[in-house]
Protein backbone atom coordinates (compact mmCIF):
# COMPACT_ATOMS: atom_id res chain seq x y z
CA UNK A 1 0.00 0.00 0.00
CA UNK A 2 1.64 3.07 -1.27
CA UNK A 3 1.69 6.73 1.34
CA UNK A 4 1.41 9.90 -0.03
CA UNK A 5 2.29 11.26 3.24
CA UNK A 6 3.71 11.90 6.27
CA UNK A 7 0.20 12.14 8.10
CA UNK A 8 -0.74 8.57 5.55
CA UNK A 9 2.34 6.84 6.60
CA UNK A 10 1.29 7.48 10.42
CA UNK A 11 -1.89 6.10 10.11
CA UNK A 12 -0.81 3.48 8.66
CA UNK A 13 1.89 2.31 10.23
CA UNK A 14 0.82 3.59 13.82
CA UNK A 15 -2.76 2.29 14.58
CA UNK A 16 -4.07 3.30 17.93
CA UNK A 17 -3.99 0.15 19.99
CA UNK A 18 -4.62 1.50 23.25
CA UNK A 19 -7.90 1.38 25.34
CA UNK A 20 -9.23 4.28 27.72
CA UNK A 21 -10.72 2.15 31.01
CA UNK A 22 -13.14 4.09 33.27
CA UNK A 23 -10.40 4.09 35.82
CA UNK A 24 -8.93 7.22 33.12
CA UNK A 25 -5.90 4.82 32.68
CA UNK A 26 -5.13 4.02 29.32
CA UNK A 27 -3.71 0.25 28.34
CA UNK A 28 -1.65 -0.38 25.20
CA UNK A 29 -2.46 -3.71 23.96
CA UNK A 30 0.28 -4.21 22.24
CA UNK A 31 2.35 -2.98 24.82
CA UNK A 32 0.95 -3.28 28.14
CA UNK A 33 2.56 -2.01 31.18
CA UNK A 34 1.75 -2.61 34.76
CA UNK A 35 1.15 0.84 35.66
CA UNK A 36 -1.87 0.97 33.48
CA UNK A 37 -3.70 -1.93 35.33
CA UNK A 38 -6.46 -1.68 37.87
CA UNK A 39 -8.18 -4.29 39.62
CA UNK A 40 -11.68 -1.90 39.22
CA UNK A 41 -11.12 -2.03 35.53
CA UNK A 42 -10.83 -5.84 35.42
CA UNK A 43 -13.08 -6.46 37.88
CA UNK A 44 -15.90 -4.63 35.57
CA UNK A 45 -14.72 -5.61 32.50
CA UNK A 46 -15.00 -9.58 33.20
CA UNK A 47 -18.22 -8.92 35.02
CA UNK A 48 -19.79 -7.57 32.12
CA UNK A 49 -17.56 -10.30 29.82
CA UNK A 50 -19.80 -13.96 29.37
CA UNK A 51 -18.30 -17.33 29.29
CA UNK A 52 -19.75 -19.51 26.72
CA UNK A 53 -20.39 -16.91 24.32
CA UNK A 54 -23.37 -15.86 26.09
CA UNK A 55 -25.23 -19.59 25.65
CA UNK A 56 -25.68 -20.45 28.75
CA UNK A 57 -29.50 -20.97 30.96
CA UNK A 58 -30.60 -18.31 33.45
CA UNK A 59 -31.44 -14.71 32.86
CA UNK A 60 -27.84 -13.18 33.65
CA UNK A 61 -25.12 -13.98 31.67
CA UNK A 62 -22.60 -16.29 32.96
CA UNK A 63 -19.61 -14.01 33.67
CA UNK A 64 -15.70 -14.38 33.25
CA UNK A 65 -15.45 -12.52 37.03
CA UNK A 66 -17.88 -15.51 37.89
CA UNK A 67 -15.83 -18.39 36.47
CA UNK A 68 -12.41 -16.92 38.44
CA UNK A 69 -14.00 -16.58 41.21
CA UNK A 70 -15.50 -20.38 41.12
CA UNK A 71 -11.76 -21.47 40.00
CA UNK A 72 -9.92 -19.54 42.72
CA UNK A 73 -12.34 -21.92 44.84
CA UNK A 74 -11.42 -24.99 43.14
CA UNK A 75 -7.80 -24.43 43.47
CA UNK A 76 -8.29 -24.07 47.18
CA UNK A 77 -9.89 -26.83 48.10
CA UNK A 78 -7.77 -29.07 45.44
CA UNK A 79 -4.51 -27.43 46.80
CA UNK A 80 -5.42 -25.51 50.52
CA UNK A 81 -1.75 -25.81 51.53
CA UNK A 82 -0.65 -23.76 48.85
CA UNK A 83 0.82 -20.23 49.13
CA UNK A 84 -1.54 -17.57 49.29
CA UNK A 85 0.33 -15.99 45.88
CA UNK A 86 -1.09 -19.01 43.64
CA UNK A 87 -4.66 -18.32 45.04
CA UNK A 88 -4.31 -14.70 43.43
CA UNK A 89 -2.90 -16.50 40.01
CA UNK A 90 -5.93 -18.31 39.84
CA UNK A 91 -8.20 -15.67 40.94
CA UNK A 92 -6.50 -13.41 38.07
CA UNK A 93 -6.28 -16.33 35.40
CA UNK A 94 -8.59 -14.93 32.74
CA UNK A 95 -7.39 -11.36 33.60
CA UNK A 96 -6.47 -10.44 30.31
CA UNK A 97 -10.08 -11.21 29.21
CA UNK A 98 -11.23 -7.90 30.67
CA UNK A 99 -10.11 -6.02 27.29
CA UNK A 100 -9.55 -8.61 24.83
CA UNK A 101 -12.93 -10.60 25.79
CA UNK A 102 -13.47 -14.69 25.95
CA UNK A 103 -13.17 -16.52 23.22
CA UNK A 104 -13.99 -19.83 23.24
CA UNK A 105 -11.21 -22.56 21.99
CA UNK A 106 -12.53 -23.37 18.92
CA UNK A 107 -13.20 -19.68 17.70
CA UNK A 108 -8.74 -19.35 19.24
CA UNK A 109 -7.92 -22.29 17.53
CA UNK A 110 -9.43 -19.98 14.02
CA UNK A 111 -7.47 -16.85 15.41
CA UNK A 112 -4.31 -18.62 16.10
CA UNK A 113 -0.80 -17.72 17.78
CA UNK A 114 -1.81 -14.04 17.45
CA UNK A 115 -4.12 -13.96 20.70
CA UNK A 116 -1.85 -16.29 23.11
CA UNK A 117 1.13 -13.40 22.09
CA UNK A 118 -1.71 -11.11 23.22
CA UNK A 119 -2.80 -13.22 25.93
CA UNK A 120 0.74 -13.64 27.62
CA UNK A 121 1.39 -9.61 27.30
CA UNK A 122 -1.31 -8.63 29.09
CA UNK A 123 -0.86 -11.33 31.81
CA UNK A 124 2.64 -10.66 32.50
CA UNK A 125 1.58 -6.94 33.22
CA UNK A 126 -1.07 -7.63 35.79
CA UNK A 127 0.97 -10.44 37.38
CA UNK A 128 3.61 -7.62 37.88
CA UNK A 129 1.22 -5.14 38.98
CA UNK A 130 -0.42 -7.13 41.88
CA UNK A 131 3.05 -8.78 42.88
CA UNK A 132 3.44 -12.26 40.87
CA UNK A 133 6.13 -13.32 38.23
CA UNK A 134 5.64 -12.31 35.07
CA UNK A 135 5.49 -15.73 34.16
CA UNK A 136 3.85 -18.31 36.67
CA UNK A 137 5.64 -21.46 37.25
CA UNK A 138 4.77 -24.55 34.80
CA UNK A 139 3.51 -26.67 37.44
CA UNK A 140 1.39 -24.22 39.21
CA UNK A 141 0.17 -23.36 35.59
CA UNK A 142 -0.84 -26.80 35.43
CA UNK A 143 -2.93 -26.56 38.49
CA UNK A 144 -4.88 -23.83 37.79
CA UNK A 145 -5.39 -24.88 34.62
CA UNK A 146 -6.98 -28.22 36.06
CA UNK A 147 -8.90 -26.43 38.59
CA UNK A 148 -10.20 -24.47 35.39
CA UNK A 149 -11.45 -27.31 33.89
CA UNK A 150 -12.97 -28.66 36.89
CA UNK A 151 -14.91 -25.31 36.38
CA UNK A 152 -15.87 -26.04 33.03
CA UNK A 153 -17.48 -29.29 33.78
CA UNK A 154 -19.54 -28.11 36.65
CA UNK A 155 -20.64 -24.56 33.93
CA UNK A 156 -20.67 -27.52 31.05
CA UNK A 157 -23.39 -29.61 32.79
CA UNK A 158 -25.25 -27.20 35.19
CA UNK A 159 -25.73 -24.20 33.29
CA UNK A 160 -24.52 -24.29 29.30
CA UNK A 161 -26.85 -27.99 28.92
CA UNK A 162 -24.04 -30.67 28.28
CA UNK A 163 -24.70 -34.21 29.39
CA UNK A 164 -21.77 -35.65 31.96
CA UNK A 165 -20.57 -37.72 29.38
CA UNK A 166 -19.73 -35.06 27.16
CA UNK A 167 -18.40 -33.01 29.63
CA UNK A 168 -16.36 -35.86 30.70
CA UNK A 169 -14.92 -36.33 27.41
CA UNK A 170 -13.80 -32.72 26.84
CA UNK A 171 -13.09 -31.78 30.32
CA UNK A 172 -12.36 -34.46 32.35
CA UNK A 173 -13.92 -36.17 35.51
CA UNK A 174 -13.88 -33.92 38.60
CA UNK A 175 -12.91 -35.40 41.36
CA UNK A 176 -16.46 -35.72 43.14
CA UNK A 177 -14.74 -34.34 46.76
CA UNK A 178 -13.29 -31.54 45.51
CA UNK A 179 -16.86 -30.28 43.66
CA UNK A 180 -19.25 -31.24 46.25
CA UNK A 181 -21.58 -28.55 47.08
CA UNK A 182 -20.43 -26.34 44.24
CA UNK A 183 -23.75 -24.64 42.43
CA UNK A 184 -23.50 -22.08 39.74
CA UNK A 185 -26.30 -19.09 41.09
CA UNK A 186 -26.38 -16.81 38.02
CA UNK A 187 -26.22 -12.82 40.01
CA UNK A 188 -26.11 -9.59 38.59
CA UNK A 189 -22.86 -8.29 37.08
CA UNK A 190 -22.69 -5.35 39.89
CA UNK A 191 -22.71 -7.80 42.03
CA UNK A 192 -20.13 -10.62 40.57
CA UNK A 193 -18.21 -7.05 40.33
CA UNK A 194 -17.98 -6.55 43.56
CA UNK A 195 -17.27 -10.02 45.11
CA UNK A 196 -14.37 -10.06 42.89
CA UNK A 197 -12.87 -7.28 43.98
CA UNK A 198 -13.08 -7.87 47.74
CA UNK A 199 -11.78 -11.23 47.03
CA UNK A 200 -8.72 -9.59 45.27
CA UNK A 201 -8.53 -7.21 48.26
CA UNK A 202 -8.31 -10.11 50.55
CA UNK A 203 -5.71 -12.39 49.03
CA UNK A 204 -3.64 -8.99 48.77
CA UNK A 205 -3.71 -8.17 51.84
CA UNK A 206 -2.74 -12.00 52.74
CA UNK A 207 0.14 -11.72 50.54
CA UNK A 208 4.00 -11.74 52.22
CA UNK A 209 4.67 -8.41 51.18
CA UNK A 210 1.61 -6.77 52.36
CA UNK A 211 2.73 -8.39 55.96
Amino acid sequence: MACHNKKEWRAVKQPRAWQRMLSGRRLDLLDPTPFDIEIEDIAHGLAFVARWNGQTRGDYAYSVAEHSLLVEQIYRRMYPRDPVQWYLAALLHDGPEYVIGDMISPVKSAVGPEYEVLDQRLCAAIHIRFGLPAKIPAQIKKRIKKADKFSAWLEATQIAGFEVAEANKLFGRPDPEIMDGLRIHLRPPVEVRRDYTARHAELMAAMPSAV
